[in-house]
């Protein structure tokens, strides 16, 4: 069995795949600043993490992947996390980092200063470190630009070429007949830094994670604060290479914390008319899947109508009805998961008997819903 969990983190997000053979990936980090308070709703990510590691006897993951530089993504992982670029953040209590993967854009530094969050300048300092070392990390991208910051460095990008990952790829290291999971690279493209300044959300990770056991093939969507230009172009580029299949999930993570934007440009009265590839992503929910928004509780009340900020009830309802036409099972929201005072994290079973929400009574987790199993989809590949 592999285990997926959305940790309720408020507007942010972290997220982690917990596969069969024990590794663990985790998906952005973010303590919020009053979570340690026992009154605040977001979970104390910080303490969560260290009992699930202490429960396996370990003080490392296999993989922190950093989507993006953003905040909300970031926050308080710097000092969570042991980073091998300076001693002063070293020690302690730590957890160790196997394997770093981020995108090129936070390898770069051409954001402009003041509006990058401290963190995102750490998180740079170490995978440059590490990348220029030759050792424990992923970038997802070969712009010209990092070449250029290699050849600065007196490393060639020939030589760590084996680190890099560009979009259309398999990301080596996994894959099903060994771990269970092939991580498909959607995002982001060479363009995303090589034209004009650099974009965070725009150059952010996008995967689709394919998982199987015993046969049983579960496809999972992981977006990081994509909006919809990039997510019409992963499309486009994915059906004119004959790979439809890579559109397809079974659970769908929603970029942005259920932001209109993800799904067109503008938040409509009442619902968001999607642009056209991205309905048609949509459309690749398959039976019984289930669509996940890491942000605050979504209201339906006027107010929840006008907020400009994200959430946005007019997206949720988007979502919700093209859920309906693949007769999808569910729409979740993080911070509303058992309790809004109190939210537990959601934890979705992939097993070789289907998809299942389980939830807690007495300690035991307890079958929720469980999809039939469904034939696997051979590979092909679909190189960008």
């Amino acid at each position: 069995m592999h285990k997926l969990t959305f940790y309720p983190v408020g507007n942010g997000d972290s997220s982690q795949i917990h596969l069969a053979n024990g590794k663990r990936l985790l998906f952005d980090f973010r303590q919020h600043s009053q979570a340690s308070d026992s009154e605040h709703p977001t979970i104390d990510l910080d303490r969560r993490l260290r009992e699930e590691l202490a429960a396996d006897k370990r003080s490392d993951v296999d993989v922190f992947a950093i989507t993006h530089g953003d905040k909300d993504h970031i926050e308080g992982s710097t000092e969570f996390f042991e980073l091998d670029h300076a001693a002063k953040y070293q020690g302690k209590d730590r957890i160790k980092v196997k394997e770093l993967w981020v995108p090129a854009a936070l390898v770069l530094d051409s954001f402009a200063k003041d509006s990058e969050p401290h963190e995102a300048k750490i998180w740079r300092q170490e995978a440059r470190h590490r990348l220029i070392e030759g050792y424990g990390v992923r970038v997802f991208s070969k712009p010209a630009k990092l070449k250029a910051f290699l050849e600065s460095k007196g490393v060639s990008l020939e030589s760590r070429e084996h680190l890099i990952t560009d979009a259309g790829e398999l990301v080596p290291g996994f894959s099903l007949a060994t771990d269970g999971v092939e991580f498909f690279c959607h995002s982001p493209f060479i363009k995303h830094c090589d034209e004009g300044e650099i974009q965070r959300n725009a150059s952010a990770l996008i995967f689709q994670v394919r998982l199987s056991v015993d046969g049983t093939v579960t496809n999972y969507f992981a977006v990081g604060d994509s909006e919809s230009d990039v997510l019409g172009e992963i499309v486009e580029i994915t059906e004119a290479k004959g790979n439809d299949d890579r559109l397809d999930w079974d659970i769908y993570n929603i970029p942005h914390h259920c932001s209109y934007l993800a799904l067109g440009p503008d938040k409509g009265k009442n619902s968001t008319q999607p642009t056209d590839p991205v309905d048609r992503l949509l459309e690749h929910g398959q039976r019984d899947a289930y669509v996940i928004s890491s942000s605050w509780p979504i209201k339906n009340d006027k107010l929840a109508y006008e907020q400009t900020q994200p959430p946005h009830v007019q997206a949720k309802n988007t979502y919700v009805r093209r859920l309906e036409d693949v007769d999808g099972r569910e729409f979740m929201v993080t911070m509303e998961h058992k309790s809004e005072t109190k939210p537990q994290p959601i934890e979705i079973q992939v097993t070789g008997s289907g998809v299942k929400l389980s939830a807690a009574i007495g300690g035991a987790a307890i079958l929720v819903h469980e999809r039939p199993p469904r034939a696997g989809v051979p590979y092909a590949p679909c190189f960008r």
